[in-house]
């Protein structure tokens, strides 16, 4: 599913429809979770399910309380108990990187909306708008578990494959204009499936070239004269691997002033011997701004 599919249906689902992201690191899983609570004004809690034991999930006991009362209760997570007390967004990132005992509290969480017991045995439950999105990894260079069939069934499933035009609407006005025409006029180099290469190998996607554009403007080397430094090229290998970041230090080095679909429908007078120096593949690039 793209991205604007996604946006359509994600945040009109009922509140208490648990929402599943499947896809490969890197495609904006995430964030996407995030843009849901936007849309819909509520406080977002990124839960790293990978890095917990059951106890972070499901509760400890209350060993203090116990001594008072002689019932067992559970003191709960601090971002479970805020979804029962308020409407949030629980974000389950990473759900099928978690131990086992940790995807059964996940369970309960999607299947019955409530953890653990107060003490009188009551399940703390979460608040009817509070919405649960899981996000988990896809692809065989994983190292992930299986998911529990009788848990997938609970969730509103997505496979999330984001477009070249997708990553384009978002990414301009956000990252540099450079960044944005070198996707457009070679789309090959958004996303190249780490599963095709060999292990260990850096590959771009969508996350890795919003690091390299937010690393490179922040040390002030986005910019075609300095783009032949030895900086420029170490830096973009770091995120986004070996080919694309030869095939993006050339574009830059070579990259002209932005033509904007704007400059060609109101001032083509001054913009005419400009699109005229350019190359093929760069006017196809404003084809596609003027569309």
């Amino acid at each position: 599913m793209d991205i604007q599919t996604f946006q359509n249906v994600a945040p009109k689902l009922p509140a208490e429809m648990a929402i599943l992201m499947r896809g490969p690191t890197g495609v904006g899983k995430s964030f996407m979770a995030k843009a849901i609570a936007d849309e819909l004004s509520l406080p977002f809690i990124d839960v790293r399910l990978s890095t917990m034991s059951e106890g972070d999930v499901g509760g400890y006991p209350d060993l203090e309380g116990m001594k008072e009362t002689g019932i067992m209760s559970f003191c709960m997570p601090s971002w479970f108990m805020r979804g029962c007390q308020e409407p949030v967004l629980i974000c389950l990132d990473e759900l099928n990187r978690a131990l086992i005992g940790v995807q059964q509290s996940a369970f309960q969480i999607v299947l019955d909306r409530q953890l653990g017991n107060d003490k009188n045995g009551i399940p703390y439950q979460l608040h009817p708008d509070t919405r649960i999105v899981a996000c988990v990894n896809t692809g065989a260079e994983y190292t992930v578990e299986d998911m529990d069939p009788a848990l997938l069934r609970r969730f509103w499933v997505t496979d999330l494959s984001p477009t070249t035009e997708d990553f384009i609407t978002w990414a301009t006005g956000k990252l540099h204009p450079a960044t944005v025409d070198f996707i457009r006029n070679h789309p090959e180099h958004l996303r190249v499936d780490p599963g095709n290469v060999d292990p260990g190998t850096i590959c771009p996607n969508p996350a890795s070239w919003h690091r390299l554009d937010t690393s490179l403007r922040h040390m002030g080397i986005l910019k075609q004269e300095t783009a032949n430094s030895g900086s420029f090229y170490s830096v973009a290998s770091g995120f986004i691997g070996t080919e694309a970041a030869i095939a993006f230090t050339d574009f830059v080095k070579n990259y002209s002033e932005v033509i904007t679909a704007e400059d060609i429908l109101d001032n083509w007078k001054d913009t005419k011997s400009k699109v005229e120096d350019l190359t093929n593949s760069k006017i196809n690039g404003l084809v596609e701004k003027l569309a």
